[in-house]
């Protein structure tokens, strides 16, 4: 039986350590997200992924 998108999407998500997470943000942290990413030419997720671990190295975590 063929596999649907969603379920060849799922697995390869599995293969590479990938799950989806959402958050309900102010529409302003939102364009501050999508602008930063945008004038930095990163995706999104990396500029999350590195304030947080920058965040954290600050907080001496």
């Amino acid at each position: 039986m063929a596999l649907s998108r969603a379920e060849i999407n799922e697995r390869s998500n599995q293969k590479r350590g990938i799950k989806s997470k959402s958050f309900k943000l102010h529409v302003d942290d939102i364009e501050l997200i999508q602008s930063t990413a945008k004038k930095l030419n990163i995706s999104q997720t990396k500029l999350i992924t590195e304030a947080v671990k920058l965040f954290i190295k600050q907080q001496a975590l």
